[in-house]
């Protein structure tokens, strides 16, 4: 099935897993995905990932992380949509929670956080914020 917006269907998978705490959920795989999935792990908002290769793209098999009960994700917000893109210079990119949170920003140098886009300089399309 093909959506219209597959970073939205990620999101939202991610958060159903969530709340119906899952230990894992299963995203058909792309470029896109893998990358965010990556900051994720990197960011320690999960416990890790895998790639599941098959005939056709791929599904990515992500371990949710909880500590004590308690899922280290607790919010997620898609911003750009196919709809309206949202698009920000580098002197104006968005804080989430006063920087405890991360915005995923979409960059001629690939996908990056807030804070790396700030420090690199360079600005893009504001995919999501997740706290």
């Amino acid at each position: 099935m093909q959506t219209t917006d597959p970073i939205a269907d990620y999101l939202t998978r991610i958060r159903n897993g969530i709340h119906a705490r899952h230990k894992r959920i299963d995203v058909p795989a792309s470029n896109l995905k893998r990358e965010i999935t990556r900051i994720l792990a990197d960011k320690k908002l999960i416990a890790g990932y895998s790639e599941i290769r098959d005939t056709r793209q791929g599904v990515l098999r992500i371990a949710l992380k909880y500590t004590e009960g308690i899922n280290a994700i607790t919010g997620l917000q898609r911003i750009s949509r196919p709809g309206l893109r949202i698009y920000t210079q580098a002197d104006r990119l968005p804080r989430v929670m006063n920087g405890l949170g991360l915005a995923l920003i979409s960059t001629s140098q690939g996908i990056l956080t807030d804070r790396d886009a700030r420090a690199k300089k360079v600005g893009g399309e504001v995919l999501c914020y997740i706290w």
